[in-house]
């Protein structure tokens, strides 16, 4: 018999002699090695959209005027020379308090006129900067900004809220904050207010978690990539978190940084409160994310979905309901101060502390 029949005759032997325990390791293999190479497959075109889609932009230069302000420079928590300035509110409207705003992603410090100016106008001052690699701030080498959050923008905010602190603290004026944040910026925003217990209250426009946010986009794309229709179509919901694991750590070793969790961020928070804004049309981010991220939220807290806008454009859709929103919310928690001295913060309940989510027409209730 030659060497090749032999060998043949060999695997035959063997197989038909312990064939049950030749199926079982094949299906063992089978079970283990598909669900990997699928895994492998969804965690490398997550990259791909990480890496490669882009939001659309609210910011138009002709849409607003722009407001003058104090230009300071201050560091990142890391470091990072970043680039603010202070808008002070009228000498002759009684002050209410401080708010830092976050711009968006590609947007820079101006892009602040479209969504406070009424703040402003009614009292209160705003810190606005410009995240690294933005605006007037200079870019770190090697790493390139993402419309996603990443701990490099978390460094920058809270760099921004630590020079207000101090600023405040210099004016011997109360050190309590309020933090407005669109898109990226409300994720910065949001992360922040978690760990941060002088942020009284958060605006967020457009706020969103990478993670499923991704997975949003996996699950709406599958057909494109995916084969097998039966497949796609019923991945169990542990797959999906597991892919979500994958794809936040593979892509923070590709991206050499950090992608945050808003969604476990805002489990963990303390109570605060919180306005989620969505645009009804994104198409971008699906309102399902701030609802998401508005059930995980613990009470006072509102929602407003803006008919008819898309991604950060509720502002431009909706502007007198916009600063009325925005305004009544965060008077509800920045009492008007007197004689240089706030109220105690245990007094800015105010009227959404107990009407929670539905202290606006057009909130949704508690879930």
């Amino acid at each position: 018999m030659q060497e090749p029949d032999l060998l043949a005759w060999a695997v035959q032997t063997f197989i038909s002699r312990n064939w049950a325990m030749v199926a079982i390791t094949s299906t063992i293999v089978t079970l283990i090695l598909v669900p990997i190479l699928i895994l492998r497959k969804y965690v490398r075109i997550a990259l791909n959209v990480m890496e490669s889609t882009q939001p659309p932009l609210a910011r138009d230069p002709l849409d607003f005027e722009r407001i003058a302000g104090e230009a300071v420079s201050f560091p990142s928590y890391d470091g990072m020379p970043l680039n603010g300035m202070i808008v002070r509110a009228p000498a002759d409207v009684p002050r209410r308090g401080m708010v830092v705003f976050a711009h968006e992603f590609c947007s820079d410090l101006f892009s602040c006129a479209r969504y406070c100016r009424p703040l402003i106008e009614a009292g209160y001052d705003v810190f606005t900067f410009d995240f690294r690699g933005h605006g007037q701030s200079p870019a770190e080498p090697n790493y390139h900004p993402k419309q996603w959050i990443t701990d490099r923008e978390m460094n920058d905010i809270r760099g921004a809220v630590a020079y207000v602190s101090r600023w405040l603290e210099e004016r011997k004026l109360d050190t309590t904050i309020g933090l407005f944040g669109i898109s990226r910026g409300a994720c910065a925003a949001l992360l922040v207010a978690a760990e941060n217990e002088r942020v009284r209250a958060v605006v967020a426009d457009g706020a969103f978690s990478t993670d499923t946010v991704i997975e949003h986009y996996m699950r709406r794309w599958a057909y494109i990539f995916a084969k097998v229709r039966v497949v796609y179509e019923n991945h169990h919901p542990a797959f999906w978190r597991l892919l979500r694991w994958l794809m936040v750590r593979c892509a923070a070793r590709r991206f050499g940084c950090r992608f945050p969790s808003v969604r476990k961020a805002i489990a963990r928070m303390a109570p605060r409160p919180i306005l989620f804004i969505h645009g009804e049309r994104d198409s971008y981010l699906p309102v399902e994310q701030s609802r998401r991220l508005y059930a995980l939220a613990a009470q006072p807290k509102t929602l407003w979905v803006a008919p008819g806008a898309r991604h950060n454009q509720a502002a431009v859709v909706h502007p007198e309901k916009y600063a009325r929103l925005t305004l009544s919310f965060l008077n509800s928690y920045f009492p008007l101060i007197s004689d240089g001295a706030t109220a105690h913060p245990a007094a800015a309940t105010g009227e959404l502390a107990t009407r929670g989510g539905t202290a606006f027409e057009a909130s949704i209730p508690s879930r």
